[in-house]
């Protein structure tokens, strides 16, 4: 409950008392700042203290008491700042969703929707943590509606919608939804304001979506991210170099690298499903290094070149077919693959040297074709 104009200099001077010496010049700021009614600059103060941890126990009351007294008159988005900074505070989750609560219902107005948002992911973060799924799928969905609607909006609530987000369908599963939502987050934030330890975490949790989703087959965009590093120098390194291992085919690689999967449920129980993925990658690397010209490829050549079982080729190639990962056609009489197109993907410096080397095949073949040329049509070039 918000107090009478009067009595908050009496308050702050009983806050500044009762906070440690070294933050106690905050208050005279506070003091100074709401006087002077420049609530802006009262507002960065009030944050920049809020992040103090030693500031922990007097949020509350300092929200309670003094900054209700002047929630209209600034930043709607800061002021869900210094409210969920409060709410950390609270004894239990269903105070704090109280809180919360309170809060989202606060700044619900047309003007401040993003703050709004803001509150209301929380809300369904504690939902969350609470074990309300449905409760928290809705007002997130809510969320996303709004969010959807605005021309931009500040990063940070973005970042919160995407964590959030990705920890719902962690909990559920989704790994390809997670997947997503999660280096969306990534996108949102500076890597170095996350702990180590969140780092490894979040690499770790990525890794293991990007393997068992069966939507995901193209792991690029994790690869290439700075969060893949954290994972070096861990106990989940291996997790990385197999993540590699599936991006470049390579069945040697996966084969040393299976042992560590039953240190993982989720790897354990799609053991079946991850040596189909991985199979699936050996052959559109295997059509990948071939030159255009040279797609047209047998069983026989295929099961040589990924060491996949020649009876399981031609199953292979058909899910290649229908996952869109390859283009072509099969003659399962001659038992012949006829590839014209295969997925673009990330390649690491081994294939990128594959490359090189079929570029300057395909740079040699038409200096020789113009060499040719040029010596079959002089008559004609002289004429």
């Amino acid at each position: 409950m918000s107090m009478d104009v009067d009595t908050i200099p009496n308050l702050l001077a009983d806050q500044r008392d009762a906070a440690p010496d070294e933050l106690q010049h905050y208050f005279l700021q506070f003091e100074d700042y709401w006087e002077r009614k420049l609530w802006h600059e009262l507002t960065g103060a009030l944050i920049e203290y809020f992040n103090q941890p030693q500031s922990a126990p007097q949020r509350i009351p300092l929200y309670d008491t003094f900054i209700k007294s002047f929630a209209d008159k600034i930043n709607q988005l800061k002021l869900v700042t210094l409210g969920l900074s409060a709410a950390s505070q609270c004894q239990s989750d269903k105070e704090r969703l109280e809180f919360c609560t309170a809060l989202a219902d606060k700044v619900n107005k047309p003007a401040s929707q993003d703050a709004y948002v803001y509150a209301t992911v929380a809300v369904a973060n504690i939902q969350l943590q609470l074990g309300a799924l449905d409760d928290s799928r809705k007002k997130l969905d809510e969320c996303e509606r709004i969010l959807d609607s605005f021309d931009s909006v500040e990063t940070v609530v973005h970042a919160s919608f995407y964590r959030v987000n990705a920890d719902y369908y962690k909990q559920k599963q989704d790994f390809a939804a997670y997947y997503r939502n999660a280096l969306l987050y990534l996108a949102c934030i500076d890597l170095a304001t996350l702990p180590a330890e969140d780092r490894v975490s979040r690499a770790h949790d990525l890794s293991i979506a990007a393997l068992v989703s069966e939507t995901i087959y193209n792991f690029g965009e994790l690869l290439l991210h700075p969060i893949l590093d954290s994972l070096t120098y861990t106990p989940h390194a291996w997790l990385r170099e197999l993540l590699f291992a599936f991006n470049r085919g390579d069945l040697g690689a996966y084969d040393i690298l299976a042992a560590n999967m039953e240190k993982n449920s989720l790897l354990a129980e799609h053991k079946k499903f991850l040596y189909m993925k991985i199979s699936l990658s050996a052959l559109t690397e295997t059509v990948f290094r071939r030159p255009p010209q040279s797609r047209t490829m047998t069983f026989k050549a295929i099961g040589e070149e990924t060491k996949v079982p020649k009876d399981e080729i031609e199953h292979l190639i058909m899910k290649a077919l229908s996952l869109g990962l390859l283009r072509g056609t099969i003659d399962q009489v001659a038992e012949v693959a006829r590839i014209n197109w295969v997925q673009p993907k990330v390649l690491d410096k081994g294939q990128i040297e594959g490359m090189r080397v079929r570029l300057k095949e395909w740079d040699a073949s038409v200096n020789s074709l113009g060499n040719w040329i040029e010596g079959v049509g002089k008559d004609v070039w002289a004429a």
